[in-house]
This record gives structure tokens, C-alpha cells and sequence, in this order.
């Protein structure tokens, strides 16, 4: 048995204001509606095409005027609850947001901690998480491709993006043991090894998932409907994208390009073979192309990386010496970290944008002083509401699938 009491030595943090998260709509708001022929739409949080978010609509006649988001209907605590909990505890808190992307997640936190204790990941465990990562990149933009489907009435769509993501997670239970938040990736390096009948099935599944692809292609992709709904819909341009801070595949659909993982590359990605997809339109059929082109990125690089990976240790001798999975003295050295005093902070490319981590150290405890955590939905929340003016309201839940807005992640 694994020996679990530790002492946690919560720092000493300063008193801090409670302050409400609630947004009501502004009394001046009401008025100006009012006063004119505008009036109000509430949309959500119940609603099932909102997600868990309250969108305060203005509008004239149909179209769209102004729209006010209210977030935080499924806000869990994740910062205040992660300054009470041990660093090795945290992990599969971090990754529950966004829970397909929940190796991008687990990855930006644990690469904090390796950065703060200096740690270096051996070569073959920087692989493995360049899969894993790249696994739940293509799974979450599923997700998002069969939300995008059911906003817009596609039920077909809708059941087969969710059929063709069954793949990868078949491929996650056989690397981790789990469908999805695995936590997996650990200070380090990984858990534990992958085999090589392992891999060869995620090699080979990549071929497999290209072909069903194809065939949602012509069932959604290339749907007449579908480009009707999506094109020149909920424009955003790259100078409105780059003001209202939006990331990730939808700063790219704007025409930026812009992607971690090239501009300050992380695990093997600087190795491998790759392009960044980009478009300039703008628009909510652009949004979804740049991350169907996406996936096939990811395939690109789950092949090389499955050709490449060397051989040897997944885990760094600074965390263990012998290599032997999470038992005994190996977990006894990740319970008791304590990071060097000072701030660490990492960006991380997740499917739906850049992932801010920070962790503010005092040097004495094993749980963090500060920490923080600035998930995508959050950064481009604005530009979202930005691209919904002007629009009618009909095209709000097609503009809104086409961002893949998560409200879990965004909220934390």
C-alpha cells in the first residue's frame, strides 16, 4: 500500500474580497431597449444551444445589435481549490475543464513545474506526450465539428463526428487505461511506458480515421447547407481578432498566423513535419475548416512521432532513479515537491487556443502560493461576441458552434 498522509503547509495568503461573478443586465440597458424598437432575448443558461452560459441579446427586429455574455454557470473553483492541494494532487484537476483536451491541459500545467525544478524529460517520454496530446487535439475538434452539428439541426453529423471519436478514445484507453482525463503526464515524463503493439494500433487507426473522414466530408463538410449556414457568417477580421485577443484556430481562421507550438516549440514538435492551417475569411465556415485541416495535421504527426520514438526511460532520474512505475519512493518524490520561490509561468497550444498556467511559489510550501490557469474560451469569449453583431438571430447558434465554445473550460 502507498503511504497517502502527507502534510500539506498551506501558505499564509493575504485576506481578499468576495465578489460576485453575477452579471444582471444593466438597468441603462433595459432603458435604451426601451426607448427604441430594440428588445431583449435571453438565451440560456438552460438553453441546450447556449451551453451552460446566459447570452444577453439585443435586437432589432432580427438582427442582431449587442450581446452581452454572462459566464460562469459551471465555475468549479479550480484556482482557490489548487492552492490547497499538493502539486501532484492537482493534475487531474487541471485537465477537467476541457475534459477531450485533457492531455494539452495536464501537459501546460506539468511543464511548469519541470521549468520551475529544472527537470528534463527523457527523449521517448516527450514523444509519447507529443501523441497524446495530438490524440485529444483531433478529439476535441470532433467534439466541436458534432456540437456544430446539432446547433445546426445535423443529427447525422452530429452521432458520426461523436462515432469517428471513438477511435481516439479507444487509443487513449490503451495508452493510459482511460477514455479520456487520464492524467497521464506527470513531472517527469509519463506514468509509464507504451508499448509497441500500442502504437502500431494508433499508426494503424490513423488510416482508418482518414477514411471515415472522408465519409463525413460529404455527409457535413462539404453539405450545401452547411456552407450556406457558415459562410460569410459571424465575421471576424485579423485586425478585430488580434484587438479582442482571440486564439488559437480561430485567430488563425482571421488570417494570423499564430501557433505555439511554432513560435516557442515544446516537447518534439520543433522535429517533426508540420504546416499551421490559416485562412483569411473570417467567417464561421473558416472556423470549422481550419480545424478540419487541423486533424489532419495532428495525423501528420502522430505517424512521425510513432515512426521516430526512440527507446529507453519515460521518466526523468531527478523524479526516479530506478525508473519503477508510481509506487514506493517515486511517488513519495512527487508528493514532497516544493518549487524554488518565485512566479513560472508556460503557454501551451490546446485544440481550442493558447492555455495560460502560472504558479507563484513562496520556496517553503508543497502546495502553491498562487496559482492560475487562462483557458482559451476565456480569451476569446470577446471576440466571439463581437462576431455575433450585425448577424441575425437565426445564425447565433451556428456562429456560436463554429467557435467551439466550451463553457466548463472557459469558466474553470
Amino acid at each position: 500500500m502507498i503511504d497517502m498522509e502527507y502534510e500539506i503547509k498551506v501558505p499564509v495568503e493575504p485576506p481578499t474580497e468576495l465578489k460576485s461573478y453575477f452579471i444582471p443586465i444593466p438597468p441603462e440597458y433595459v432603458e435604451e431597449t426601451y426607448r427604441s424598437d430594440d428588445f431583449l432575448v435571453l438565451v440560456g443558461p438552460q438553453h441546450p444551444g447556449s451551453g451552460h452560459m446566459r447570452l444577453i441579446v439585443r435586437v432589432h427586429g432580427d438582427i442582431i445589435r449587442e450581446v452581452i455574455p454572462d459566464p460562469g454557470y459551471v465555475h468549479r473553483c479550480v484556482e482557490k481549490v489548487a492552492e490547497n492541494r499538493l502539486y501532484i494532487q492537482n493534475i487531474p484537476l487541471v485537465e477537467r475543464p476541457s475534459i477531450m483536451d485533457s492531455a494539452n491541459l495536464n501537459l501546460g500545467y506539468v511543464r511548469v513545474i519541470e521549468e520551475a525544478l529544472d527537470i528534463e524529460v527523457p527523449e521517448r517520454a516527450r514523444y509519447i506526450r507529443t501523441i497524446l496530446a495530438e490524440l485529444c487535439r483531433i478529439g476535441t475538434h470532433l467534439y466541436d465539428a458534432a456540437i456544430l452539428s446539432v446547433f445546426m439541426g445535423h443529427t447525422t453529423g452530429f452521432m458520426y463526428a461523436f462515432g469517428v471519436r471513438e477511435l481516439i478514445c479507444e487509443a487513449l484507453v490503451r495508452m493510459t487505461g482511460a477514455r479520456f482525463t487520464c492524467s497521464f503526464i506527470i513531472p517527469g515524463g509519463v506514468r509509464r511506458n507504451v508499448g509497441s503493439d500500442v502504437l502500431r494500433f494508433i499508426y494503424d487507426m490513423t488510416f482508418e480515421m482518414e477514411k471515415r473522414l472522408k465519409t463525413f466530408e460529404k455527409i457535413f463538410i462539404k453539405n450545401p447547407t452547411v456552407i450556406a449556414r457558415l459562410k460569410d457568417v459571424g465575421v471576424l477580421t485579423k485586425e478585430e481578432a488580434i484587438k479582442f485577443g482571440v486564439v488559437g484556430p480561430f485567430l488563425r481562421a482571421s488570417g494570423v498566423e499564430y501557433d505555439v507550438r511554432k513560435v516557442e516549440p515544446y516537447e518534439v514538435y520543433d522535429e517533426l513535419d508540420w504546416d499551421i492551417p490559416v485562412s483569411d475569411d473570417g467567417d464561421g465556415y473558416s472556423r470549422f475548416l481550419v480545424r478540419v485541416n487541423e486533424i489532419s495535421q495532428s495525423i501528420n504527426i502522430i505517424r512521425q512521432c510513432v515512426r521516430r520514438i526512440p527507446g529507453g526511460r519515460v521518466i526523468s532520474d531527478q523524479i526516479c532513479e530506478d525508473g519503477r512505475s508510481i509506487r514506493g519512493h517515486f511517488f513519495d518524490s512527487l508528493a514532497n515537491i516544493v518549487l524554488p520561490a518565485g512566479e513560472y509561468t508556460t503557454l501551451t497550444e490546446c485544440a481550442r487556443g493558447t492555455v495560460v498556467f502560472t504558479i507563484v511559489s513562496d520556496g517553503e510550501s508543497n502546495v502553491p502560493y498562487r496559482f492560475r490557469m487562462v483557458t482559451p474560451g476565456w480569451l476569446y469569449l470577446r471576440g466571439f461576441m463581437e462576431s455575433l453583431k450585425g448577424e441575425r438571430l437565426a445564425d447565433l447558434q451556428a456562429i456560436y458552434g463554429s467557435f467551439g465554445y466550451f463553457p466548463p473550460e472557459a469558466d474553470r
